[in-house]
C-alpha cells in the first residue's frame, strides 16, 4: 500500500530522523548499560513535541491522525527500543484512553500536561490473575458518595516508575463480568497508591515497569472514563486502535536491522568474497525485506482504517500478530548475518534480538491475536 504524506508529516519524519542520528543513537550504550533514559534526552524529546503526538492541538499536542503517527513510530523505531517505548506507551495506550474517551473536563486537566510529557501516561490492565484473561480482574472500586475506593494490585505496568496518571481498569460490580469493569484515571499522588520497584528485565532497558498496589485507593467519581462499566470496551478500544503504532515501531526496527545487515554482509568477507556474495546470506536478506516490505503494506492500511474510524478489530490483531512475529523473524537472521558478533552485547545486533522477544507477549500475546482473529472470522462466516 502506497502512502501519500503530508509536507508537514514528512519534514517531522526527517526531523525525528535527524534526532536519532545524532541524539539518541549515541546514547544507545548507556541507556542499555545504566537501564535508565538520561533526562536530558527525555527534555529534548519534550521540546520536540515527541510526548503530545496523539493529542489534539487544541489541548497543546500535534494532532497526529493514525497514519502519521505511523510514519513518525517508524523512525523512532529505528533506535534503542527502551527509549522508542517510553514515547510509544505514553503516547499510545497511556494517553489515547483520555483522548477517546475523556470528556471534556477530564481532557482540559490532563491532555496539556501529557502532549508537554510534564505528566507521563501509563496502562493499569494487567494483574497477577489477569494477563491474556483480561476479564479475570481483581482489582476492585467500590462507590462511597462522590469517590470510588480501589483495591488490588497491577503489574507489568510500562511507565510506572514515572507516571504521573494512570489508565486503571478495576471491577465496580463482580456479577455482571466484563460489563461490570470500568476505568478510572489515578494520579500518581492518589493516597492509598504504592509503585513499585523498576522491574527487571530481559530487554528494553531504560523503559521502566512496576507493580501498582491499590490499598483504598480513593478516586474522584468524576475521574470514571468513560461510562460505568464499560471498562472492558474502553481497554479493547484503547488496545485495538494503538496497535498500528506498536507494529510500525517494530517496523523501524526491522528496517534498522536490515540497513545493519546489508551494510555488515558487504563489508565482511569469507572465503575471499564478501559475505553478501554467498546465496544463504543472500536469500536470508532477501526473505528479510520482503517481509519488511510486507509488513510496511499492512500497517499503514490498518493505519488508514483507524483513521477513517472503521472497525478494525482483526485487523489489527492481525498485524500485532503478523508483525511481532515479522521482527522476531528479521532479529533472528540479524544475529545469524552478523554470526559472533551479532551475539556480543557492545553490537546493537543482540539488543535488537532480545528486544523483540516481549513483542509477542506485550498488549496480547501472539496466542490472544489468533484468538481474537478466529472469533472475527467466526462473526463473519455466520
Amino acid at each position: 500500500m502506497n502512502v501519500q504524506l503530508e509536507e508537514d508529516i514528512t519534514a517531522l519524519a526527517k526531523t525525528i530522523r535527524d534526532f536519532i542520528k545524532h541524539e539518541v543513537d549515541p546514547l544507545a550504550m548507556e541507556i542499555e548499560e545504566q537501564d535508565d533514559i538520561p533526562p536530558n534526552l527525555v527534555e529534548k524529546s519534550k521540546e520536540m513535541g515527541l510526548f503530545g503526538l496523539s493529542i489534539p492541538e487544541k489541548y497543546g499536542g500535534l494532532g497526529i491522525g493514525m497514519v502519521g503517527k505511523c510514519a513518525l513510530y517508524e523512525e523512532i523505531g529505528k533506535t534503542h527500543n527502551g527509549y522508542t517505548t517510553l514515547i510509544g506507551a505514553h503516547s499510545g495506550i497511556g494517553s489515547v484512553g483520555v483522548v477517546e474517551m475523556g470528556n471534556e473536563e477530564q481532557k482540559a486537566k490532563y491532555l496539556p500536561q501529557l502532549a508537554s510529557g510534564e505528566m507521563i501516561g501509563a496502562f493499569a490492565l494487567t494483574e497477577p490473575a489477569a494477563g491474556s484473561h483480561a476479564t479475570n480482574l481483581k482489582t476492585t472500586a467500590v462507590k462511597a458518595d462522590d469517590k470510588y475506593v480501589l483495591n488490588g494490585t497491577k503489574h507489568y505496568i510500562t511507565n510506572a516508575p514515572i507516571a504521573g496518571l494512570f489508565t486503571v481498569m478495576a471491577v465496580t460490580d463482580a456479577s455482571k463480568g466484563a460489563k461490570g469493569i470500568t476505568s478510572f484515571l489515578v494520579e500518581k499522588d492518589s493516597p492509598g497508591l504504592a509503585v513499585g520497584p523498576n522491574e527487571k528485565k530481559m530487554g528494553l532497558k531504560g523503559s521502566h515497569s512496576a507493580e501498582l498496589v491499590f490499598e483504598n485507593c480513593e478516586v474522584p467519581e468524576e475521574n470514571v472514563l468513560g461510562e460505568v462499566g464499560q471498562g472492558y470496551v474502553n481497554a479493547l478500544k484503547i488496545l485495538a486502535n494503538g496497535r498500528a503504532g506498536l507494529v510500525a515501531r517494530n517496523l523501524g526496527s526491522c528496517q534498522k536491522l536490515l540497513d545493519l545487515c546489508m551494510a555488515f554482509a558487504q563489508e565482511r568477507k569469507q572465503f575471499n568474497v564478501p559475505i553478501i556474495d554467498h546465496q544463504a546470506i543472500a536469500h536470508m536478506l532477501a526473505e528479510m525485506a520482503m517481509e519488511i516490505e510486507a509488513l510496511r503494506s499492512f500497517t499503514y492500511r490498518v493505519a488508514s482504517l483507524v483513521d477513517q474510524e472503521k472497525r478494525v478489530i482483526k485487523e489489527a490483531a492481525m498485524l500485532k500478530l503478523y508483525g511481532s512475529e515479522v521482527y522476531n523473524r528479521v532479529a533472528d537472521k540479524a544475529v545469524q548475518i552478523h554470526g559472533g558478533i551479532g551475539y556480543i552485547s557492545e553490537y546493537p545486533i543482540e539488543r535488537f534480538y532480545r528486544d523483540a522477544r516481549i513483542t509477542r507477549i506485550y498488549e496480547g500475546t501472539s496466542e490472544i491475536q489468533k484468538n481474537i482473529i478466529s472469533a472475527q472470522l467466526r462473526k463473519e462466516y455466520s
